[in-house]
């Protein structure tokens, strides 16, 4: 048995969450690389088939319509479908329950309706209801009635995707400037990823399209963004001068910042889902206010999927685009001759710059290659002894 294996058998065999915490580099995320490629391309084409297939679900304020809203009151939603359209014979678009107690309400979405099939329907409305007013006596007024352009909708969307192309162009100079275009590139195509499969969930999911997704898309390409920086910061910090020692590649110092940064993805990810799924569960659910829904599922899908790209995307093709450079590619190639065969080998097939490194890589066979000494010649400098010592 060698020391290097006794070495490995008495080392202690930390478990995962040690691993996890200490950030040693146990975790192979870049070497497994081609497979969470394809996790990403899997998730990419279900999203794209939800958006082709499904379509997106566009809410009054893009698709334009009629807004009917009345007290709750003891009106079931059927109730209230059943007496809209008999009044004018089109049936709504969507109806539901918006808050609880006292202050919830019904909403009847439909198509764009004429001003008589208005008053129709609020008609309608008030005799089979009667619905109180502040004084609580019948009030007609009660039930609101209003027209939404789909132009206003129109122009929230042009302005949003002006927004993500300045914001996206901005953030690919910053980070040119800040580290280098490599990992500038493989930020967007992080982006890309977490808008891809955002938009194919909801799509998917069915819920309607509303300014509040907008805003919630645009909040989630800031978290995405910025915990890559956060990996390629310790990346940069750990592959800085890779190339002047032979000792580990590229690929590998990389995986070690992944690895050194994973649990402070994790932790900044699981401290932004809580509130948001508490916002689901409490504002949705218990209380009913469904306007409120479409802000927190594309927060809640945009931090999940923003978290695995960070990690498991963004840093691995990072890797891949380095490796297609000559520099990072004659060293990689160095590393691994040195690992298969002599020192000798790795320093003629590796790069001037890590010359050095090879000699002083292979410092440890220097002795074996010292050629014997004489008997009574003095011992280099340095040198332990070998005779016995005298009693």
């Amino acid at each position: 048995m060698t020391t290097s294996q006794a070495t490995s058998e008495q080392a202690p065999r930390h478990g995962f969450f040690h691993r996890l915490y200490t950030g040693t580099g146990a975790f192979e995320i870049v070497a497994r690389r081609k497979m969470f490629f394809l996790v990403a391309l899997g998730l990419i084409l279900i999203s794209v088939a939800g958006i082709g297939i499904r379509g997106f679900t566009f809410g009054i304020d893009f698709a334009g319509g009629t807004r009917v809203e009345r007290p709750a009151g003891d009106v079931s939603v059927q109730q209230a479908e059943d007496v809209f359209t008999d009044a004018i014979g089109v049936a709504p678009t969507t109806t539901q329950i918006v808050g609880t107690g006292a202050t919830a309400s019904i909403q009847i979405r439909s198509e764009t309706l004429d001003e008589p099939q208005i008053q129709a329907v609020q008609r309608a409305l008030f005799e089979a209801f009667e619905p109180r007013g502040t004084d609580g006596q019948a009030d007609i007024n009660a039930i609101s009635i209003a027209k939404v352009s789909e132009t206003w909708g129109g122009q929230v969307t042009e302005k949003a995707l002006l927004a993500l192309i300045v914001f996206l162009v901005l953030v690919c100079v910053y980070i040119s400037l800040r580290f280098e275009w490599h990992m500038a590139l493989a930020a967007i195509a992080a982006v890309i990823l977490d808008l891809t499969v955002t938009a194919g969930v909801y799509a998917i999911v069915g819920f309607e399209v509303s300014p509040a997704t907008i805003i919630g898309l645009l909040t989630i390409l800031g978290y995405s963004l910025y915990d890559t920086v956060v990996v390629f910061d310790k990346v940069q910090e750990n592959t800085s001068g890779v190339t002047s020692s032979l000792r580990r590649t590229y690929a590998e110092q990389a995986n070690l910042g992944v690895n050194q940064t994973l649990m402070r993805s994790f932790n900044t990810s699981l401290i932004s889902v809580l509130p948001i799924a508490s916002l689901m569960i409490v504002a949705v659910w218990m209380l009913g206010v469904g306007t409120l829904k479409d802000l927190a599922l594309v927060q809640l899908v945009g931090i999940v999927i923003g978290t695995y790209s960070s990690i498991f995307f963004a840093t691995p093709l990072l890797v891949t685009l380095k490796e297609r450079t000559p520099e990072i590619k004659e060293h990689t190639a160095a590393v691994a001759a040195r690992r298969a065969g002599p020192a000798a080998t790795a320093t003629a097939t590796a790069p001037a710059g890590a010359a050095s490194a090879a000699a002083a890589g292979g410092a440890e066979d220097s002795d074996a290659a010292q050629p014997p000494r004489r008997r009574g010649s003095a011992p280099a400098p340095g040198a332990r002894p070998t005779g016995k010592r005298r009693r």
